[in-house]
């Protein structure tokens, strides 16, 4: 009975941990880095919306947590005999379970933006979809450091 609730704490806690480590790309979410720093901004118009997906993140705390997980139910297999090839196969298991879900969980919802320039030219930004835009609305496209959004 211990080790069960053990097991449901742990898959409660990396679930939790999972959604702490997810970033944000909305075009509303800026960095601590970028405050208080000087911002080109260009106007146009957007020319088309399409909805892409952005994929989750893909690190370690994700195959860590899945393999703990997955070694703690494996080593229940068995009582003793034969428990340790058990922890070791729930383990891997586990891991690679845990790497899907971290990203299946981190993954969002994204706009790739085209907008025409005003001065000319187009250019596409991809961002979080947290705010609606439609062909035809006019936008700004605020650059700072490498990094682009578009706001209305």
């Amino acid at each position: 009975m211990k080790i069960r609730t053990l097991q449901w704490i742990t898959i409660i806690a990396v679930i939790g941990f999972l959604g702490a480590c997810a970033s944000s790309n909305s075009g509303s979410v800026y960095s601590r880095d970028e405050a208080r720093k000087t911002q080109t901004v260009k106007t146009g118009v957007v020319e088309s919306v399409r909805s892409v997906k952005l994929e989750g993140t893909k690190s370690p705390v994700g195959t860590v947590a899945g393999g703990a997980i997955g070694g703690i139910a494996g080593s229940t297999v068995g009582h003793g005999a034969g428990s340790t090839i058990a922890a070791v196969i729930g383990a891997v298991a586990g891991g690679l379970a845990g790497s899907a879900a971290e990203e299946a969980v981190t993954r969002k919802d994204a706009f790739e933006i085209t907008v025409k320039l005003d001065g000319g030219g187009l250019v596409s930004i991809v961002q979080e979809a947290d705010e609606p835009f439609a062909a035809g609305d006019r936008v700004r496209i605020v650059e700072n450091s490498g990094t682009s959004r578009v706001t209305h």
